[in-house]
């Protein structure tokens, strides 16, 4: 089995980005790594690589809670109640571990404690579950051509439409007031020096949308410091770790 390694606070972007993927709600998905870390820093896992601790103790915080913060906060959890109901927990963890984490087939079964042949039966139920959900309008933010293109073939691939590619942000804004699209996948530097960032900012009051950016720095995204990308992709993209995404997107916003 691969041992990832790296310092927890190496790791802590990512992990925080898999735990609001996973819950769907940045404050749900923090305190769940926050309380998981605390964890791992007190020795829950000896021997076990620090990537593997981490992931596991975050779904273990998950799971305990069932998403709602340790605080005992309340959130907006009736939509996402409601989408639960179509694909199990233990079958999106284990899509998220190896599709959009990369883990192989054996850390998924041994950070969800089952076999390689049984995480194989979960990722295709999964697929065919996530699959399922209605298609929906697409609208591309992308100044790059080529990665437009792709993005394009990838999205429709997955029955979705691709209704327009924007290549700035004022075209972007032009776009969502015209065809209402029910999925933006936006890059975040565009080609006049516009920002895919500020576009969404900007229509999101409006217009309820869930929207995945794609970006060459996503550190520079997921600082803790302010709101954040719920979904956030780092170019150059992995096709399946970018499907994973786009699932859990729609997944989460569908009502």
């Amino acid at each position: 089995m691969n041992k990832p390694s790296g310092s927890v606070p190496e790791l802590l972007p990512r992990l925080r980005r898999f735990a609001r993927v996973l819950t769907g709600n940045q404050e749900i998905g923090d305190a769940c790594v926050s309380a998981a870390v605390e964890h791992v820093i007190q020795g829950k896992f000896p021997g076990v690589p620090a990537r593997l601790a981490l992931h596991r103790s975050v779904i273990e915080e998950v799971d305990a809670t069932n998403g709602i913060p340790m605080s005992g906060r309340a959130a907006p959890r009736d939509s996402v109640q409601r989408n639960l109901s179509t694909l199990t927990p233990v079958g999106r963890q284990a899509y998220l571990l190896v599709a959009m984490e990369r883990f192989s087939l054996e850390e998924a079964a041994l950070l969800l404690e089952m076999t390689p042949a049984e995480i194989c039966l979960l990722l295709e139920d999964a697929e065919q579950d996530i699959a399922s959900q209605m298609a929906t309008d697409v609208l591309i933010i992308e100044d790059d051509t080529l990665i437009a293109l792709d993005l394009e073939e990838l999205v429709q691939s997955m029955g979705h439409r691709v209704v327009r590619i924007a290549r700035t942000e004022q075209e972007a804004l032009a776009a969502i007031t015209e065809i209402h699209p029910g999925l933006v996948l936006s890059d975040i530097q565009l080609a006049d020096g516009s920002s895919g960032l500020d576009a969404v900012g900007k229509f999101l009051p409006t217009y309820r949308v869930p929207v995945v950016f794609i970006t060459a720095y996503p550190e520079r995204y997921l600082t803790g410091t302010k709101p954040e990308p719920t979904y956030l992709v780092q170019k150059p993209y992995q096709r399946e770790a970018l499907k994973a995404v786009i699932h859990q997107a729609l997944f989460f916003h569908r009502t």
